[in-house]
């Protein structure tokens, strides 16, 4: 991998693309292994919540780590991890909803399994505790921000919580397999292996950009809009996970790896920078605080009570979106 590095930094100017270009086929390499993987005890809701945030939030982790042992900025990981959450939350639920509805319990279409309705039952709950999630992270960090900064032992706290989160799911997979007589199939070593190759492609690629970006101090391209460079790049993947499952009529699984990939920005990219350093807060931070806890409260609400997300809610959405980007970067 190395000798790959050298030979790209010696493209000259065309080095960036290339290292974007190996983000990206790193990125397609995971998502491929998470598709085969919902054929390996892992369906519906449970492949968005658990294993799909360390495919798509495979580059915050990494961010974090990069910026945390570099001694980066802390800002550039609150921005970063704002515009991964609130962009997942807002645009990237609310356009797939715009385009192909989002209908967790679709009672337009009847089915004739008995099952059926029972399965998109379990998934709207299932969904409805990993929005309540959303807003215990989130409240979670906004309360430890409320004295200007992030410490070691808030980042104990909020890496503590995603991990129990984990655990939660993980003894949820294994009890509904034993329940339905289920084991993983012989293919899921492999299936992680080459997870934890594209990994390590994320974090050659995500390490030079880091470093590429940092070394410019004009224009936008640079390292004054590193947190919002790096969180779009990031959230790119999810982005092509939420209109493959949107187009494929899986709004449950749109929904969970939205909500799941914010759970590895907020609390974990997070809380694994601030074991590093203090992390000081943004002037936008309330903002984005604000307009991700009531993309989460609607989103309950909705579902809990109509079982789907309308279409005029998703412009509604995009709306909060843009107001966002105003507040963050032209004011």
């Amino acid at each position: 991998m190395k000798s790959l590095v050298v030979s790209i930094e010696h493209t000259g100017a065309w080095a960036p693309w290339w290292f974007l270009g190996l983000f990206i086929i790193a990125s397609f390499l995971m998502i491929w292994r998470l598709e085969a993987m919902t054929k390996s005890g892992f369906e519906g809701t449970v492949l968005g919540t658990l294993v799909m945030p360390y495919c798509s939030g495979m580059g915050n982790l990494i961010f974090a780590f990069v910026l945390g042992i570099k001694g980066g900025p802390g800002e550039d990981i609150l921005t970063n991890a704002l515009v991964n959450n609130v962009t997942n939350m807002t645009l990237l639920i609310g356009l797939p909803a715009v385009i192909w509805g989002m209908n967790v319990l679709p009672a337009a279409k009847p089915t004739k399994k008995k099952g059926g309705s029972k399965e998109h039952q379990l998934n709207r709950l299932s969904l409805l505790l990993t929005l309540t999630a959303v807003l215990f992270f989130t409240g979670a960090v906004w309360a430890f921000a409320r004295k200007g900064r992030l410490d070691f032992s808030d980042g104990l706290v909020l890496v503590g919580l995603f991990l129990f989160w984990q655990c939660f799911h993980v003894f949820d997979v294994l009890k509904s397999n034993v329940r339905q007589n289920k084991s993983f199939g012989w293919m899921l070593p492999i299936d992680l292996a080459l997870l934890a190759l594209g990994a390590y492609a994320l974090y050659i690629s995500t390490d030079w950009l880091v470093d590429w970006v940092s070394g410019i101090h004009s224009g936008f391209i640079s390292a004054k809009y590193l947190g919002w460079l790096s969180g779009w790049l990031m959230v790119l993947p999810n982005g092509l996970l939420a209109f493959y499952y949107g187009w494929r009529g899986n709004p449950e699984v749109v929904y969970t790896s939205q909500i799941g990939d914010g759970h590895v920005s907020i609390p974990l990219s997070i809380g694994i920078y601030a074991l590093y350093h203090s992390i000081h807060i943004p002037p936008f931070f309330r903002t984005g605080m604000l307009i991700l806890l009531g993309a989460a409260v609607l989103h309950f609400l909705f579902v809990a009570v109509f079982g789907r997300l309308p279409r005029f809610m998703g412009w509604v959405l995009m709306a909060a979106y843009g107001v966002f980007l105003y507040n963050g970067l032209l004011r």
